[in-house]
């Protein structure tokens, strides 16, 4: 056996525990980041930086609060869930790479422990699927075969 190999039933059953558990996962990881890209963007519910929210159109922290805001709600409904969570994982791996790295190596180090959870969070339900509780489960089959991951 490889190990990278996986059994054909990886990830979780719909209906079971592993399902809901994933399911609220995401809901709770998609409301915390739109709430980052609100605050970033309008200073709601909490301003950002002293006090000041993102310029109109400035590179990258408007950039980063329109995605936190419009990708993040969008995985917190369970709606394109899988693209929607690459977008935010690579958003947070930017924010990594490119703002905290260069004060160290180490998340603990560098302040990017927030970024470094996101990432990683997002690109977990970007691979694994929306679990339960997705609004794109309530659409018509044929609408969602591509935004539903089924059963393996």
């Amino acid at each position: 056996m490889h190990l990278l190999a996986t059994d054909r039933s990886a990830g979780p059953a719909p209906g079971s525990a592993g399902a809901l558990v994933l399911g609220l996962f995401r809901i709770l990881i998609g409301i915390s980041f739109a709430l980052h890209g609100l605050s970033e963007l309008f200073g709601k519910p909490v301003a950002p930086y002293g006090g000041h929210t993102a310029t109109f159109g400035s590179w990258p922290q408007w950039w980063a609060g329109v995605i936190e805001l419009v990708a993040g709600a969008l995985v917190a409904a369970g709606i394109g869930t899988r693209v929607a969570a690459l977008l935010c994982s690579g958003a947070m791996a930017y924010a990594y790479l490119f703002v905290h790295l260069k004060h160290g190596l180490l998340p603990i180090q560098n302040g990017g422990e927030l970024a470094a959870l996101f990432c990683w969070s997002f690109f977990l339900i970007a691979v694994i699927g929306p679990g339960a509780f997705a609004a794109a489960s309530l659409l018509p089959s044929a609408a969602r075969r591509n935004t539903v991951s089924t059963h393996r």
